[in-house]
């Protein structure tokens, strides 16, 4: 209970740092503006056109629709796509990235590999991994497959990108939202219930649901729904009249606004995650296995590609902001490879070896085989449940539904969701990973005395040869210094280049960042995330510099007579130190 307690509190509490943070941006602006009615929009290459006015002047005029569709060409429209679906070409296969363009699209599809690793690693027997809560991560899959019917209709009937269709949308996120839930329910119950119950009624509930989303997609076209119909008719949404008689109110929402149904998906989502993560974090216990604190940390970046997710919408799915899908992939690819990692490290602790990739059957008296099903057969350590599943659905529904509502309708006061800030953007979406990654850190330091530590590499030296360390590179005194800064700074000389083409990738021209505000803070958002990247290959960095050290002490060091001579003392010197 208390940490579910302090888990939501420190999400509270992240969630109202971001909207303080719009909040003290937003009164720098001087002027007030108001959009025009979210009822007259209009499509204008694929971005809606929406007016401005004064909030206290006319309002400004109604703008018509450019382009609308009879039911006759809707359904023709409709046959079309479906046939697309069929054709298969590679332009509809990326259409649940069509926000991000080339970049996003490139780290989706490489981003499926490594999750696919991960879920094999995940499933190893001797894990004893909770059976729903493996499903759980196994829908995710279901989830991303999903988004490719819905983002091909988003575009091919609409005109759009999925974002901006909400009853696509929303119906489409409810699906991660449910994988999310029923990780949270398996290794809740793994810890707390010695017979948890079977996975089958979590695995039906979840299949129908992505049935009923299939029939949707099907016939939202068909009927046909507008583009911006609100998810599950905007239940919970207030009418217009209401929202301009809240008293903060100086803005009406754009067209392509969230209602609540799908903004209370997105914040469940995420309340969910960070939920599931200490859950992960707890398993250790259960299993007495400290290597699942490693997928703790391996899920923090797919937890960042959320709230890339909520801070693009946050800003009503600017253009300007363009690049926040991209980074939303990226942290997807790198969330997928560090969860991959830690499950190995997790099924290696438990007995898995490469004899296990055999696909012939195994024998009976192998005696790698019957440790690890020995340790399969270990009950896991169960702790008596200090709340009920309801209570904790409870609190979770009403801190999701406040979120939705404070965030939906508290923006609508505010300057700074109409007038994109890639800067607040930005601390959006480093400032709240980093509060739950300093949660975790603090649980650490609390239980070992350590708040976190990096894998190390076998067999490459180390203290006892379990990994590298910068001991290892200070033995090689001068030289290893010098070749650590060297291999540092080819990290720095590649950052800028590479930023930039990531860039170029994502919104089709070159950073301007002498004259552009929003493309140098694009630019040290992509060097910013590359150097958090750069942090999880610390060993590789340490390798690359004790391999460097021999150059640098020959090529370097000896033109100023300090080469040889002194790489030997030192070593010398660290050989002694580690004698005594």
């Amino acid at each position: 209970r208390r940490r579910a307690a302090t888990m939501m509190s420190a999400t509270m509490k992240s969630f109202a740092t971001l909207l303080l943070l719009a909040a003290l941006t937003d009164h720098q602006q001087n002027q007030v503006h108001a959009f025009a009615p979210s009822s007259s929009y209009s499509f204008i290459n694929g971005q809606h056109s929406v007016g401005v006015s004064s909030r206290l002047k006319t309002p400004a005029a109604p703008i018509h629709v450019h382009m609308m569709m009879d039911p006759l060409a809707f359904a023709e429209t409709s046959t079309s796509v479906f046939n697309s679906i069929a054709d298969f070409s590679s332009t509809n296969l990326l259409a649940f990235t069509d926000q991000g363009q080339n970049l996003a699209g490139t780290f989706f599809q490489a981003s499926l590999l490594p999750y696919l690793v991960f879920l094999y690693f995940l499933a190893f027997r001797g894990n004893r991994i909770t059976e729903l809560g493996n499903f759980g991560f196994q829908f995710i899959l279901f989830f991303v497959l999903t988004t490719i019917p819905s983002g091909i209709i988003s575009k091919s009937v609409y005109g759009t990108s999925l974002a901006n269709v909400d009853y696509l949308h929303g119906g489409a996120e409810l699906l991660l939202t449910i994988s999310t839930l029923l990780i949270c329910i398996g290794f809740k119950e793994a810890q707390t219930n010695p017979n948890p119950p079977p996975a089958s009624k979590g695995r039906n509930i979840a299949f129908a649901v992505g049935l009923g989303f299939a029939a949707l997609c099907a016939a939202g076209p068909q009927i046909p729904l507008d583009v911006h119909a609100p998810f599950l008719f905007g239940l919970g949404d207030l009418s217009p009249d209401m929202v301009f008689q809240l008293p903060w109110v100086t803005h009406s929402e754009p067209a392509n606004a969230l209602s609540i149904p799908t903004w209370a998906i997105h914040f469940s989502s995420v309340i969910e995650y960070v939920f599931a993560m200490g859950l992960v974090w707890d398993y250790s216990k259960a299993t007495e296995n400290e290597t699942w604190k490693g997928l703790t940390w391996g899920m923090l970046p797919l937890h960042a590609s959320g709230i890339c997710a909520c801070t693009y919408h946050f800003f009503y799915n600017p253009s300007a902001l363009q690049f926040l899908v991209s980074m939303q992939a990226g942290f997807t690819l790198l969330g997928n490879l560090t969860c991959a990692i830690a499950a190995y490290r997790i099924a290696r602790s438990n007995g898995w070896t490469l004899d296990e990739l055999n696909p012939f059957p195994k024998s009976d008296t192998s005696p790698t085989g019957l440790m690890v099903d020995a340790t399969a057969a270990i009950p896991l350590i169960t702790t008596p449940r200090q709340e009920s599943n309801l209570a904790l659905a409870g609190k979770l529904a009403a801190t999701t539904l406040g979120f939705s509502y404070l965030v939906k309708y508290g923006e609508l006061g505010l300057d700074l969701p109409f007038t994109p800030n890639a800067f607040v953007a930005l601390a959006m979406v480093a400032g709240i990973p980093a509060l739950t990654a300093f949660y975790f850190y603090q649980e650490g330091k609390e239980e070992t005395g350590q708040g976190f530590n990096l894998p190390s590499v076998p067999g490459f030296g180390g203290e006892d040869g379990e990994g590298l360390s910068m001991a290892d590179v200070k033995k090689y005194g001068v030289a290893g210094t010098v070749a650590y800064v060297l291999t540092e700074l080819a990290f720095w000389a590649v950052a800028f280049p590479v930023a930039s083409t990531a860039l170029y990738q994502s919104t089709g021209h070159w950073p301007d960042v002498i004259n552009d505000a929003t493309d140098r803070a694009t630019v040290l958002g992509f060097i910013f995330a590359g150097a958090n990247i750069a942090r999880l290959l610390v060993p590789l960095r340490l390798g690359a510099a004790l391999a460097l050290a021999p150059w640098v002490d020959d090529n370097i060091l000896s033109k100023f007579g300090e080469g040889d001579e002194l790489k030997s003392a030192n070593i010398a010197e660290a050989s002694a130190a580690e004698q005594d």
